[in-house]
């Protein structure tokens, strides 16, 4: 072997041995080994659990959660308000006739009703017995809250309308207010009485009527203007009886139950209404010429008439403007109770 050949064997040698270590050191890069693996397996390599299912090393693992001991804590959801959800109503078409007049009746069954006017004039009574007209009247009307006589129950009501007040000229020249000098008698007799009222008696008077009130007497409607009820229509009757009950709720705070119709007129119609807005009609067993203030009748006569027509469950109509009424009225009184009979207030 000449020197040539020697040099090229030696490179051969050389290049032989620079592979091997490179192979060596590409082998020992691909299998490092994690200190901390006891195992030696690589650093991604998971320990085989034989009781579990085998995780395929692509899926992220996640650990269970850990039960906590805390309870947990409630979120209150606020309420919120539920809203109301409202139907529109459609307008329905109302009869009239369905309206009620008051309480009792509707307006078609009081235009249905007899608006025949019926008339009432005096009572007049002898020996004690009781008018045979009223006791009919009252038998037929009474299931309209209709009183033409009371009970027989021994007992006399005495009733005074006032529709203005008249102003007397007394023996001495003075003036008096003759409602005044029947309210000094009826407080001397200690007896209580009714006084039906119009709205100008209220208006003009009202002292009068709030001493009524005070000294325990019953202060009734006797309507607004003093119509005949039985020709007007419903709405005005309505309004007769209403408006003066209003004014005088207002005005005196006192609340009417007892209505009288003017002249005494009435109807079924109308006796039914009045029953409806909450009164009683109350009409009288005994009355007599009173009222002409010009044309009194002579004291003695007229006592011998309203004492001499007494009789069980008398109701007595007598005008508040009468001065022949204001005269007699304490021996009339008197001449009752010596009679037998009590002297209680209507209601």
């Amino acid at each position: 072997m000449n020197k040539r050949n020697g040099l090229l064997l030696l490179v051969f040698a050389l290049v032989a041995v620079l592979v091997v270590l490179l192979i060596v050191a590409g082998n020992m890069a691909g299998s490092h080994t994690d200190p901390t693996n006891p195992t030696g397996g690589s650093l991604n390599s998971q320990p085989t659990n034989p009781s579990s299912p085998t995780q395929d090393s692509s899926e992220p693992t996640q650990s269970e959660p850990v039960p906590s001991t805390e309870p947990e804590p409630t979120q209150s959801q606020p309420t919120e308000p539920q809203p109301t959800e409202t139907q529109p109503t459609e307008p329905r078409p109302t009869n009239p006739g369905d309206e009620y007049i008051g309480t009792l009746y509707t307006r078609a069954e009081l235009e249905a009703m007899d608006t025949k006017e019926m008339g009432y004039g005096p009572g007049v009574s002898k020996d004690g017995k009781r008018p045979e007209y009223a006791v009919s009247d009252q038998q037929r009307n009474e299931k309209y809250g209709a009183n033409f006589i009371a009970p027989d129950n021994g007992n006399i009501y005495l009733t005074f309308d006032c529709g203005y007040e008249y102003t007397a000229t007394a023996p001495d020249g003075s003036k008096y207010r003759v409602t005044e000098k029947i309210l000094d008698v009826l407080k001397e007799k200690n007896v209580k009485a009714v006084f039906f009222v119009t709205m100008h008696y209220c208006e003009d008077q009202p002292d009068l009527v709030q001493r009524m009130i005070d000294e325990g007497h019953v202060v009734g409607n006797h309507t607004n203007n003093h119509p005949n009820m039985p020709q007007q229509t419903i709405d005005k009757m309505v309004y007769e009886i209403m408006s003066l009950h209003e004014y005088v709720q207002e005005h005196f705070g006192y609340t009417m139950t007892l209505f009288r119709p003017p002249e005494g007129a009435y109807s079924t119609q109308s006796l039914a209404l009045t029953q409806s807005l909450g009164y009683k009609t109350v009409h009288w067993s005994f009355a007599y010429a009173d009222y002409n203030t010009a044309n009194q009748m002579e004291p003695a006569k007229a006592l011998e008439r309203v004492t001499s027509s007494a009789h069980s469950g008398a109701i007595y109509l007598l005008h508040a403007i009468s001065t022949t009424n204001a005269s007699i009225l304490g021996d009339a009184i008197d001449s009752f109770r010596a009679q037998g009979y009590h002297i209680e207030q209507f209601h």
